[in-house]
């Protein structure tokens, strides 16, 4: 298929690659070890767009994989729909350790190393160095690029990382005398509308000059606005620790940009501390311990993660090692350039979050403002991620699992809720976001690891949290409207559980915001719900939540119409255009993901629900820059039409991906933009997460070998010979068996052995028929029915 989207693709990665393949090559001693896979990782990919909406929200960070801290060069002040750095721009202001976990959330506890020569300049605006693209080195481990020293001569700036710790070399060519700043505080900006609303935190900085340290604290939470009133983290703070290899010539600190020469604390806003260095002095290096807890648990970060002799050279090394073992898990034939970036560099995108929040068997809890003994994660964005993101973790880090799963227990258990959207703590982001966590998304993604064999959390507090949220409504329920972002309201959780869900099956428009998406939200959720309870054995409550999940979602869909559609708390239809969350009617009636046969009957069968799906996508409704549109062209795959779920799958890839700086046409939303790419260029895709199954589409490339991490069995080889130009399925065989409809199981995949397609450039007949056929069945024992289909499910999985 051809359309200006393909011709736009095209010169968008032409556009990225004139700049990529001009810049400095990598030095030898930053490619160690080898690694084709780490190569193909072009960590700009997804920066570029000068607007919030206008690219996949990523930076080039320099960090390993789920790393408490993201280092990056400054070209920016960020906040939300703000990154720290943005390819368009042409000055740096420093390098960030930076804790915002998307575009759309927040910054946190942030600290800023900015190097100079000459007059100190604690001002950003002032401080910024010109440079080129040409002059920088973007890899997955080491950055660097070549700065325009403000008073004349270059700075060679490099950087690597490890989870809590940032490392830096700077090199001075003909300048004035060193310097390097200790940015602490900052003007902190509120909300995305207005960058002049602001708000001054205050911070503290400590300069040690016979350690050759400068620490302090940053308690900038750019979020809290919007945290739940009854958990507000009032003490919480980023804390940092920067020791330097050269002695102090002099130093100082700066308060509300003016120079104090020679003090050696401050508290206050607009913070920063400094230290100058001799003239003779050509290269310093400083090592950054960041900590969640305490200035000196940052220090302890710092001697165990960079210990006193490790050169930046070991700290990268580490860093692509640490790449190189996931990234080497996949290898690939029959793959361009192009693809093999595009591939490897989503691959990095997946593994980042959510990101560490403990240090060392210990971590800052914001839900009780106290410090805990155990591991925790925070960055969660589950109503995007429990879609493909979760389910890929689980594939290629399940050694991760189980401490992100007890990581939302503890929060429940010192919060009172699992949590939403959380960035260091809850957010009450969006509603799907909220509600992931509340007999929301959160219960998909404990479901799903444990139906998939995940262990080492407590099942008990599992269940106890999920049953709460499914069943416990917030506070004020039926007088708090929850809209996005909404101030000063406790926790969202299961919105509208007490208005008319429970009773009618349906949240009510003229009560709550985003009703609609709620209602189908809840209902898989509950769906969740029922699978968790099934497998820990409690049959009456699996039962109960099945029934609801199965009858709920139809509650909304209007016959008349077609479509699904937001209700009043009367039964009145409130409007087709209402309670949508990013998406409307065309993309939410698709969203019924745990009973696509339920759906089918409600669009009259097979054949009528897959012209449905042409009139979707034919007319310009499917939006893949945003997730509720991820699933849907998988579907025609369950209405006995696959070839048209491989030809829309393929053209959404080319339409949507590429290896440019614009290489991604979503915000990433922590992995998921890069999950579906990755899922889909395999051959399959999670559409009902909690099923243990995957919908077959169309594989992209000659041959992918897989090693699971978690499995003992041989590797997993994927067969389909001539698929880069034969999008079309002709046949399946599975260890040479035979496999007629195009859903295969996550045990078959972890089996391993060999995954064999016959493709075609013609549409074939392959997956025409399915596992269930509800043409023309009658309605009017819905229940009963929907209790089959159920367990048609649960037969698959």
């Amino acid at each position: 298929m051809t359309s200006s989207y393909s011709i736009r693709s095209l010169l968008l990665l032409l556009c990225g690659l004139i700049s990529l393949t001009t810049q400095k090559d990598v030095p030898d001693a930053f490619r160690l070890p080898p690694s084709e896979a780490v190569d193909n990782v072009n960590p700009l990919i997804g920066n570029g767009g000068d607007s919030p909406n206008g690219s996949g929200g990523m930076i080039p960070s320099a960090s390993p994989p789920f790393a408490m801290t993201r280092w990056v060069a400054q070209t920016s002040e960020n906040y939300v729909s703000v990154t720290p750095y943005n390819y368009t721009v042409t000055s740096i202001h420093g390098f960030q350790a930076t804790h915002q976990p998307a575009i759309w959330m927040g910054e946190s506890g942030q600290v800023v190393i900015s190097p100079g020569a000459g007059q100190v300049q604690p001002k950003f605006d002032d401080r910024g160095m010109s440079f080129t693209h040409e002059n920088e080195v973007i890899t997955a481990s080491y950055y660097s690029v070549n700065l325009n020293a403000i008073e004349g001569g270059q700075i060679l700036a490099e950087q690597s990382s490890t989870s809590r710790v940032g490392h830096l070399r700077f090199t001075f060519t003909d300048t004035r005398q060193p310097y390097v700043l200790v940015e602490a505080t900052r003007a902190s900006v509120l909300g995305s509308s207005d960058p002049q609303n602001l708000t001054y935190p205050h911070g503290s900085v400590f300069i040690n000059p016979d350690a050759r340290e400068i620490s302090g604290s940053n308690p900038e939470r750019q979020d809290f606005i919007i945290a739940p009133v009854s958990t507000p983290a009032k003490h919480w703070s980023g804390y940092f620790c920067a020791r330097f290899d050269q002695p102090f010539a002099s130093w100082g600190v700066s308060k509300n940009n003016t120079l104090f020469d020679g003090q050696t604390s401050g508290n206050g806003t607009l913070l920063s501390g400094y230290a100058t260095f001799s003239p003779e002095v050509v290269e310093v290096s400083v090592r950054i311990g960041v900590s969640f807890i305490s200035v000196e648990q940052a220090r302890k970060n710092l001697d165990i993660e960079i210990p006193d002799g490790n050169l930046l050279e070991d700290t990268a090394t580490s860093t692509r090692s640490a790449w190189a073992e996931k990234l080497e898990l996949i290898k690939i034939k029959g793959a361009s350039k192009d693809q093999l970036q595009t591939f490897y560099t989503a691959f990095f995108h997946t593994l980042q979050y959510p990101y560490e929040q403990s240090e060392y068997g210990q971590y800052y809890s914001g839900y009780d403002d106290d410090v805990h003994q155990g591991v925790s994660y925070t960055g969660y964005s589950n109503w995007d991620t429990y879609r493909a993101e979760w389910a890929w973790l689980i594939l290629f880090a399940p050694e991760r699992i189980p401490g992100m799963v007890q990581s939302m227990l503890q929060d429940y258990k010192e919060g009172g809720r699992l949590p939403m959207w959380k960035n260091i703590i809850e957010t009450n982001i969006m509603v799907s976001l909220f509600l992931f966590y509340v007999a929301t998304h959160a219960d998909s993604l404990i479901a799903e690891a444990v139906l998939k064999g995940m262990s080492g959390f407590d099942l008990e507090t599992a269940w106890e949290a999920v049953y709460s949220d499914a069943t416990v409504p917030p506070v004020n329920d039926t007088t708090t409207v929850y809209f996005d972002r909404q101030e000063n309201v406790d926790y969202e959780v299961r919105a509208g559980l007490t208005s008319v869900y429970e009773e009618k099956g349906w949240v009510a428009d003229d009560i709550h915001s985003e009703s609609a998406s709620r209602t189908l939200d809840y209902s898989y959720d509950d769906f969740a719900v029922s699978v968790l309870a099934g497998l820990l054995n409690k049959s009456e409550e699996e039962l109960f939540f099945q029934q609801r999940s199965l009858q709920n979602p139809f509650t909304i869909f209007n016959s008349l119409t077609g479509f699904m559609e937001a209700r009043n708390a009367s039964g009145a239809w409130a409007g087709p255009d209402n309670g949508w969350t990013e998406g409307d009617k065309w993309a939410y009636t698709f969203d019924v993901v745990h009973d696509t046969p339920g759906l089918i009957a409600h669009k009259g069968g097979n054949a009528t629900f897959v012209k449905f799906l042409d009139e979707h996508f034919d007319g310009g409704h499917n939006d893949h820059t945003n997730e509720p549109s991820h699933h849907i062209p998988y579907l025609y795959s369950l209405a006995g039409a696959a070839s048209k779920s491989q030809s829309r799958i393929r053209y959404i890839a080319e339409s949507n991906y590429n290896a440019s700086v614009n290489g991604l046409s979503g915000n990433e939303d922590c992995g998921q933009m890069s999950a579906w790419y990755l899922f889909s260029a395999l051959g399959f895709y999670p559409v009902n997460p909690v099923s243990g199954s995957y919908v077959v589409g169309s594989p992209f490339f000659d041959e992918v070998e897989i090693q699971f991490p978690s499995s003992n069995a041989t590797s997993l080889k994927i067969i389909s010979e001539g698929a880069p130009s034969k999008p079309f399925v002709n046949s399946l065989t599975i260890n040479g068996a035979d496999i007629p409809s195009p859903i295969i199981s996550h045990d078959q995949l972890l089996d391993g052995g060999r995954f064999e397609f016959i493709m075609s450039s013609r549409p074939q007949a392959w997956g025409s028929s399915t596992l269930w056929s509800k043409d023309n069945t009658d309605l009017t024992n819905e229940q009963d029915k929907s209790v089959q289909y159920y367990m048609a499910y649960r037969e698959l999985r």
